[in-house]
């Protein structure tokens, strides 16, 4: 397939991404269980009476995708696309919790519709006023992977010139509940978490939405190349190597290709095993990892594919995320590589726009 170009990025996560100087100002944050996404004042983008109707991903994701539209001079995209593993939590939980306290008798549906996954992607048609091809994915950890994919295929295929592509997810109190009583969820007595070396299982949960606009040309604004992804729903751990390998000779690259490579570190002892295979691949490549700064939830990729378009264009690596001390004078390819507790894997490579 031919390149296409990512030129804008936005991101609300738990750190202060939509801060003009975020960079500078990344905290590792491994001593609670759950991280919270630092939002904007929503005042500023929706009004008031619509505020009190849209759930916490309806919110992230509206002002995350002006953010988006705006940096890429866009008002129309020609299709929008959004990636969520979770959709409308928020809204589907006081949907059930009708259910119960009503005991199945007299609901209404406004929480039953708002719930839907694809609530997101038409909330921001209808304030675009937008009609062109609006599509959900839920993969899981792969739900802004294959958003990426078709929107790709779309402007390869001539379908659109610019394409708005998002990831979302929310937390809610009774999965929350729910993720530290199945232990998905690090226990309070294993923090605070290492990242890197962990011992024990579960991760530290987080949230956010980040979006991008996917172009067919080039522009002043372009932050990187988006040249391929590739997703596989299974993996043995000693397949890791040729999963990885495979992918870049089919792009015509080679390990020493390969400036940085962003892991998936989630302090989950059971599953980084898999990040920990693909580090010996690289030896020459500054090696980073993210989730410490974002905490893990289903489409975490955006925190990191985020962080790798902000690498490529100011050529710079910010110290928090470097597990090794190897940094190259030019930033030309970046290999980003995801699971979710050792399902779903997939592989990006960005290039230097």
């Amino acid at each position: 397939m031919s390149t296409v170009y990512l030129n804008s990025a936005s991101c609300i996560s738990a750190q202060d991404t939509l801060n003009d100087n975020f960079f500078q100002n990344l905290h590792a944050k491994n001593s609670v269980q759950i991280l919270k996404a630092v939002e904007p004042n929503y005042k500023e983008f929706i009004p008031p009476a619509m505020i009190r109707r849209m759930s916490k991903t309806v919110k992230m994701s509206s002002v995350a995708s002006h953010y988006a539209l705006q940096e890429a001079e866009i008002t129309q995209p020609d299709a929008i696309i959004v990636g969520t593993g979770m959709g409308c939590s928020q809204d589907s939980e006081k949907f059930l919790k009708n259910v119960i306290d009503n005991q199945e008798e007299f609901l209404t549906p406004t929480y039953f519709i708002q719930s839907t996954h694809n609530t997101v992607a038409g909330q921001i048609a209808l304030g675009l006023q937008c009609h062109a091809y609006n599509f959900t994915y839920v993969n899981t950890s792969s739900s802004l992977e294959f958003s990426l994919l078709d929107a790709q295929l779309q402007i390869n295929d001539g379908e659109a010139e610019n394409i708005l592509v998002g990831s979302t997810d929310e937390q809610t109190n009774r999965t929350m509940e729910l993720y530290r009583l199945n232990s998905t969820i690090k226990k309070e007595t294993d923090l605070p978490a290492d990242y890197l070396h962990s011992a024990t299982n579960g991760v530290i949960w987080g949230e956010g939405a980040s979006f991008f606009v996917v172009g067919k040309d080039k522009t002043d604004n372009s932050y990187a190349q988006l040249k391929d992804i590739r997703i596989i729903n299974t993996l043995e751990v000693h397949e890791t190597h040729n999963f990885i390998h495979d992918f870049l000779t089919k792009n015509n690259l080679s390990v020493h290709d390969i400036d940085a490579v962003i892991l998936g570190f989630s302090g989950d002892a059971g599953s980084d095993r898999y990040y920990t295979q693909a580090m010996d691949l690289f030896p020459d490549s500054a090696l980073l990892y993210y989730k410490h700064l974002s905490g893990e939830f289903n489409t975490a990729s955006g925190f990191s594919t985020f962080m790798a378009c902000h690498i490529l264009k100011d050529q710079h690596i910010p110290d928090v995320m470097m597990i090794n001390h190897k940094k190259k004078e030019e930033v030309k390819n970046i290999l980003l590589y995801n699971h979710l507790a050792g399902s779903d894997h997939s592989l990006i490579i960005l290039g230097k726009a």
